[in-house]
C-alpha cells in the first residue's frame, strides 16, 4: 500500500532542503557468531557515563562525514534523558587510549533493542574497527538481562547519506531490510549546525532568496 502523503514520481524539495532513502534493517535472533580475525585484541568496548559536552564531541566526530546532527540540535534536557535511562546503554571503542567509535543501544521499548547510534572516527574505517564493534554490539544486545527478559528483535535502520557500504554492512552481520522511508529535513551545513565542508559526497545546495 502507497503511502498518500509522498506521491509516485519526484516530489521537488524547498529550497534549502536535502532528502535521503533510509532503508530499515532488523534480526529476530541472535545469528551465529562470526571468527574474530587478527587485530581484535587491541580493540576494548568500555561502557561510557558521557556529559552532553564529551557526547556530542564525540557523535560529531564520528557523524559529521554523513550529516549527523540529530544530538548536535537536540535540548540538553532532552539529550540527558537519554544518556541518564537505564534503558540506554552507551559505549566507546578503544584503541589504548584512543577513542576510535560510539555505541549506542536503546533498550527502551520491551523487548526490543534499537541500535541508535553505531559509528567509528574517519582514522578507524577500514582497519577492522567497525566489525569488532557491530559483532560486539550484536553480542551485547542479545545477551543483556538488567531489569528486564531477553530481547526478540533488534532493529538499526541506515540511508544514502551513510558510508556507502553501510547497507551491506549491516547485511553481512545479519540483518535482514524490511522497509524504506524518505527523510527530508532543512540542510545542516546551511543552518549553521555542521560546518559547509561537511560531507562533501553531497551536495551543497543553496538556498534561493
Amino acid at each position: 500500500m502507497t503511502n498518500p502523503t509522498l506521491p509516485l514520481g519526484y516530489s521537488p524539495l524547498a529550497p534549502g532542503q536535502i532528502a535521503n532513502v533510509v532503508t530499515c534493517l532488523e534480526m529476530l535472533a541472535p545469528p551465529a557468531p562470526r571468527a574474530a580475525r587478527a587485530g581484535d585484541e587491541k580493540f576494548r568496548l568500555v561502557p561510557w557515563k558521557a556529559t552532553l559536552d564529551e557526547f556530542r564531541a564525540l557523535f560529531r566526530r564520528v557523524g559529521e562525514d554523513w550529516l549527523w546532527y540529530s544530538r548536535l540540535i537536540m535540548a540538553d534536557a532532552k539529550l540527558q534523558a537519554i544518556l541518564d535511562d537505564e534503558n540506554v546503554d552507551l559505549y566507546r571503542l578503544m584503541d589504548g587510549d584512543a577513542v576510535l567509535g560510539l555505541l549506542e543501544l536503546d533498550f527502551r521499548e520491551a523487548g526490543q533493542c534499537e541500535l541508535s547510534f553505531f559509528g567509528v572516527v574517519p582514522e578507524a574505517i577500514g582497519k577492522g574497527a567497525g566489525r569488532y564493534l557491530i559483532d560486539r554490539g550484536i553480542h551485547l544486545a542479545w545477551n543483556r538481562r538488567t531489569g528486564q527478559a531477553p530481547i526478540e528483535r533488534m532493529w538499526v535502520h541506515t540511508c544514502t547519506f551513510d558510508h556507502p557500504n553501510a547497507l551491506s554492512f549491516y547485511q553481512k552481520a545479519g540483518f535482514v531490510p524490511y522497509a524504506f522511508m524518505v527523510e527530508v529535513q532543512d540542510d545542516p551545513r546551511l543552518t549553521g549546525t555542521l560546518p559547509r565542508s561537511a560531507a562533501p559526497h553531497i551536495p551543497l545546495v543553496e538556498r534561493v532568496l
